[in-house]
């Protein structure tokens, strides 16, 4: 054991969101990011979003040398909270990130957690090995990758990054020197972001707002502006209020989630000089009738959505939508939420308002081929692994291994659960060693069931149910009347009563079986039901309905 590596994801692969990788070096296991996803709209079933499956890491909880959150979006880090329910590990972060972590464990009242304050360029010994951190430029400030020392080489994790020159601040700035000190000393493998692989060229300069911006607030003098950004699109909200500032325009953080954010970038000098605090004005007394203003609305996911629908139909108290209004949408649509922006969008030109699809045309932040051509120079890894995207994104990603001259022996494409084991310095199995379960989330209360009943849903929604009725003697466990079969949604049973009538004696079989055993007990008997008459519908016809056996045990003395 001491002697491999193994690296395997628990999610993010063939997928959006949900990322989590994880690096086993010997008995120590580096879990990197602990995100979520939201569900395709046509098979939500009511789900709020969807998390990985931790099984594996709660059965080697005391081997977890540490989880590092590379920066503070939902992607990446919005099940973490769900993990630090069930295990208590060291949680590694930057600044600016940690203060979400910290917020979010507060509110889930989850105590004796160790976090740690990384800074972009340390170097710290956990779990017994160097873990070399690197700044890298991302739509959130303070974004890092991570490098983990071994003796077959460096396992480097590049984080979500792009190739930008023209960032002045030290809290976006990338830091390529790292990338040539690893190459010099040897990386076994290189993981790298899979979600702008289908790109051309570079990210950077596509990647900004700001012109953009600067044309609408120069066209639209004199009207008032909404602006609408994921919350997390940090980099973004700042070109926003830069752009601002600089045409003197006042600005209303609407929602609470915004002026945390600005709140949380002073905190830690992110760039929001606090001469800014001159420009916002307080929501809840600003004059509605002066139109220099630009309101900035940020939320996140599907609630950002349903916000501006509801702004634009004026079902809020504190503000009014007005015709001569302009609606700027910054956010892109994420996945999962397209049907419900494509509702809000109906809402706004209803309303007759007009909308500027700012997101249009601006690259998310996440590498392109040269950026990814660059990272693979400038670490010249033995193997390469696409990470993070749908499934042909991976492939694209692949590709650019193999454009770079890499064999395709020395590319590795993997799926959720799939294991990269590697054994002085090569590859030597990549076999299914985990077989992995979403976990489903529906709201926030009792996370912990709720799997269970959305699989539930889906089992009604797909294969109905079959409800199967008896009654017996409460002393003898005679049968005494039933079994009574009911079903819905199942089959059309006129033509298929024979089901019925086998599931009836199923059931009536297995209870005179076990009391002539002298075995029968009410739970487990109405189990053993469900086992045989489910394994009879598969094999009947290849359905696997929620099957709901009742034994109603009725007295039948005298004295009752």
């Amino acid at each position: 054991m001491s002697g491999k590596i193994r690296i395997f994801s628990l999610g993010g692969l063939d997928e959006d969101g949900k990322n989590m990788t994880c690096i086993e070096v010997g008995d120590q296991i580096y879990v990197i990011e602990a995100g979520m996803k939201y569900p395709d709209a046509k098979e939500s079933l009511g789900i709020e979003f969807i998390i990985p499956d931790f099984s594996y890491l709660i059965e080697n909880k005391s081997r977890i040398a540490g989880v590092f959150i590379t920066h503070a979006h939902d992607d990446v880090m919005g099940s973490l909270s769900y993990l630090l329910k069930q295990i208590h590990v060291d949680v590694y972060a930057s600044p600016f990130t940690m203060m979400f972590i910290e917020k979010m464990i507060a509110e889930e009242g989850i105590r004796g957690i160790r976090l740690h304050y990384v800074d972009r360029h340390d170097e710290l010994i956990i779990g017994g090995r160097k873990v070399i951190f690197f700044p890298v430029t991302h739509t959130c400030p303070g974004t890092f990758g991570l490098a983990i020392e071994t003796k077959q080489g460096y396992v480097v994790y590049s984080g979500e990054f792009i190739e930008d020159y023209d960032v002045l601040s030290d809290r976006y700035r990338g830091d390529l020197t790292t990338f040539g000190e690893l190459r010099t000393d040897g990386v076994l493998a290189l993981l790298t972001d899979s979600k702008g692989a289908d790109r051309s060229g570079h990210t950077s300069p596509d990647h900004r707002l700001r012109e953009k911006f600067t044309k609408v607030l120069e066209l639209n003098q004199g009207k008032r502006i909404f602006i609408s950004l994921y919350t997390q699109s940090v980099y973004w909200i700042q070109e926003v209020i830069e752009q601002c500032i600089k045409y003197n325009r006042k600005i209303v953080l609407y929602t609470e989630e915004a002026r945390e954010l600005v709140a949380r970038l002073e905190k830690v000098d992110y760039d929001i000089p606090r001469i800014y605090r001159d420009y916002f004005l307080d929501p809840d007394m600003y004059d509605p009738s002066d139109k220099n203003v630009v309101i900035i609305i940020t939320e996140t996911g599907k609630t950002l959505i349903k916000l501006m629908s509801n702004i634009c139909n004026n079902e809020v108290d504190d503000i009014e939508f007005r015709k001569d209004d302009i609606i700027c949408m910054a956010n892109p649509v994420l996945a999962g939420t397209d049907r419900d922006f494509k509702r809000m969008e109906n809402d706004i030109y209803k309303e007759e308002g007009e909308i500027i699809a700012l997101d249009k045309g601006t690259n998310s932040m996440h590498p392109a081929r040269e950026d990814l051509k660059m990272m693979i120079f400038m670490t010249r890894p033995k193997y390469y692994i696409p990470i993070k995207g749908e499934y042909r994104k991976l492939v694209m990603n692949a590709e650019i291994g193999s454009s770079m001259g890499y064999d395709d022996d020395k590319i590795v494409i993997l799926d959720n659960g799939q294991v990269a084991t590697f054994e002085h310095g090569e590859l030597v199995s990549c076999e299914k060693e985990l077989e992995l379960y979403d976990t489903l989330i529906d709201g926030k209360e009792k996370w912990d069931v709720a799997g269970v009943v959305l699989r539930d849903r889906e089992i009604l929604s797909t294969d109905g149910v079959i409800i199967l009725a008896i009654g017996i003697d409460s002393r003898t466990k005679k049968i005494i009347n039933g079994p009574d079969i009911q079903t819905r949604g199942l089959v059309y049973l006129k033509d298929a009563e024979y089901i019925t009538g086998d599931v009836a004696k199923i059931m009536e079989e297995t209870i005179e079986e076990d009391v002539r055993n002298r075995v029968y007990d009410n739970v487990e008997t109405r189990q053993v039901i469900r086992e045989r008459v489910s394994r009879y519908l598969v094999k009947t016809i290849a359905k696997r309905p929620m099957i709901l056996p009742v034994i109603l045990e009725i007295n039948t003395s005298s004295n009752s």
